[in-house]
């Protein structure tokens, strides 16, 4: 087996694990970047303040997103599957 199909496939499988977590994460980013600015204005220091909006909207962009993560996981699992014989040399 040739370790240039190796390297690429476990780049490949890193890459698309940061695409299809990159939506969920930058959602909570912005809902906690929102929630410590409505903290630092009202002066609210509130730990489920804190995690509340972070959780629903990780949660919705993860409902909103759910389809095309599965489309692309199944694609990538489909291709390795394919692929299997080349890896077995």
């Amino acid at each position: 087996m040739p370790e240039a199909l190796v390297v690429g496939t476990v780049r490949q499988a890193i890459e698309i694990a940061i695409i299809v977590s990159l939506p969920m994460l930058l959602a909570g980013l912005v809902a906690g970047v929102l929630v410590s600015l409505f903290q630092t204005v009202t002066s609210i220091h509130d730990n489920v303040l804190a995690f509340i909006p972070r959780a629903a909207a990780i949660f919705g962009v993860f409902a909103l997103t759910f389809p095309w993560m599965l489309r692309v996981i199944s694609s990538f699992s489909t291709d390795l599957i394919r692929r299997l014989p080349e890896f077995v040399r």
